[in-house]
């Protein structure tokens, strides 16, 4: 079990997808960079390209950890997670109900 102060280290921001491809040479991997307010686009690798179209994603906005440690997948480094629930094997992003300012951080 996690404390609530183990819980309170994650920081969560909502991030809108500024572009996302799929990975030459890999069936599931999507590189996706985000925007999050900051000057640079963050890049996140993303396991979701057998269930997604990358065209669709640009403009979405979804909850991303921000803080994990990088991670190198492919030959490609990976700056966060995206949330998603999984319904009958299959990713379901989460969304917020309306837009919000790119960077919120969720709480």
């Amino acid at each position: 079990m996690l404390t609530f102060d183990d819980f309170k280290k994650l920081e969560i921001k909502i991030g809108t997808v500024v572009s996302a491809e799929k990975i030459e040479g890999a069936d599931k991997l999507l590189k996706l960079m985000f925007d999050f307010g900051g000057p640079e686009p963050v890049q996140i690798l993303s396991g979701i390209a057998q269930f997604y179209d990358p065209a669709v994603l640009v403009g979405k906005q979804v909850p991303v950890i921000v803080n994990l440690e990088p991670r190198t997948l492919k030959g490609y480094v990976s700056n966060g997670m995206m949330l998603a629930v999984v319904v009958d094997d299959k990713p379901v992003l989460l969304h917020p109900d309306k837009d919000v300012p790119t960077g919120s951080p969720l709480r």
